[in-house]
């Protein structure tokens, strides 16, 4: 591989010819290396990578992997997915051959991992863990799929940490009515919290809500959006799964209260934010409150659950509530079963009643 020296700077630079995908010849021309050896060793990689050789080196195939999967991930998918690589993964394995690296070494980094630490001092959860060894898993899955790799060493050394189940907290409707009392004196968040709790809207939907998502003759709303904060910029994406695309059906209280909350706000276009709100500031008003009331304190998206508990004990059915939250309905089944009491009592009643038949 030629490289040669720039006669001005004293810098290298490389200049050749390759294959694209299309099968077309292209220049390629690189300048700024401080030595012969980093310029013939960029040609390499880029030649292997372009070829994808799966002998180019690990931080090589990243580039790959992320001009392949980064446009089909909604834009908060992939940078909590490179956050993982950049940091957890890519300095332990960058310099390698893709094709080089073994069970042992996924191993020795998952060890390494392990005694990691938060900046408060504490441990890495179980659940992190299991993602980020997620993460290295799918880029070696990636390459098998795609570019020839013959085996996943992830997958062969086996996951590190475990998924645990979260604890599923909820409000009764007598605390809900707690909380929403101390909340009169102030508007945006009342009005915000009463279409959480008697919508079961997630927190994203919530606060990417317009005017013209609601009608009022009809007394529904529509949810197909969501809102992010991303790299300091507010972005409106597709809601988080296709069975989240709904309209929910509004209790005539609700409606009515939204019509005097948009009275209130001035200048209102019907693709305005009606809740220009961050999910801090929503957090905040949550743990005002919870002192204010003195009920539990509960994350917000418990609210969710909260309005699933509520329509539980309505007796509604899981198809029902979930076509209302946009869950399928054995989502509902498998994640609230604690919350359907009667159901193992009716099936022994009536197993006793097919005996005695």
């Amino acid at each position: 591989m030629a490289a040669f020296k720039d006669k001005k700077n004293g810098s290298w630079y490389v200049q050749f010819r390759y294959t694209d995908w299309r099968g077309e010849r292209q220049q390629k021309l690189k300048r700024g290396f401080a030595t012969k050896k980093e310029a013939q060793a960029w040609e390499r990689e880029f030649l292997m990578q372009k070829q994808a050789d799966i002998n180019m080196s690990f931080e090589s195939f990243v580039a790959l992997y992320e001009k392949d999967v980064k446009p089909k991930l909604k834009l908060n998918t992939w940078l909590s997915k490179e956050h993982i690589i950049r940091t957890k993964i890519l300095p332990y394995f960058k310099k390698r051959k893709l094709s080089e690296i073994t069970a042992r070494d996924v191993i020795d980094w998952q060890n390494e991992i392990r005694q990691h630490t938060k900046s408060s001092g504490e441990s890495y959860s179980p659940d992190y863990l299991k993602n980020v060894h997620t993460q290295l898993s799918c880029i070696f899955n990636h390459a098998i799929k795609y570019y020839g790799l013959q085996i996943n060493p992830a997958a062969k050394a086996g996951n590190m940490g475990s998924e645990q189940p979260k604890e599923m907290l909820f409000w009764t409707k007598e605390e809900y009515l707690k909380f929403i009392d101390a909340m009169m004196d102030k508007p945006m968040l009342y009005y915000a919290f009463e279409i959480l709790y008697w919508c079961g809207i997630r927190e994203g939907e919530l606060l990417a809500l317009t005017p013209a998502d609601f009608d009022f003759e009809k007394k529904t709303l529509r949810i197909n959006k969501s809102y992010q904060r991303l790299q300091g910029k507010d972005v409106i994406t597709t809601p988080k799964t296709k069975k989240s695309n709904r309209v929910i059906q509004m209790p005539d209280f609700l409606c009515d209260e939204i019509q005097d909350y948009f009275k209130e706000l001035y200048g209102l276009e019907p693709d305005s934010r009606i809740f220009p709100l961050s999910k801090y500031a929503l957090k905040r008003g949550m743990e005002f409150g919870c002192k204010a009331s003195g009920v539990k304190i509960i994350r917000i998206h418990d609210l969710r659950h909260s309005h699933v508990s509520l329509l539980i004990n309505m007796g509604y059915s899981a198809v029902a509530i979930g076509n209302r939250v946009g869950h399928e309905s054995v989502e509902i089944t498998y994640r609230y079963a604690h919350l359907f009491p009667t159901v193992q009592k009716e099936m022994a009643d009536k197993l006793n009643v097919e005996r005695s038949n």
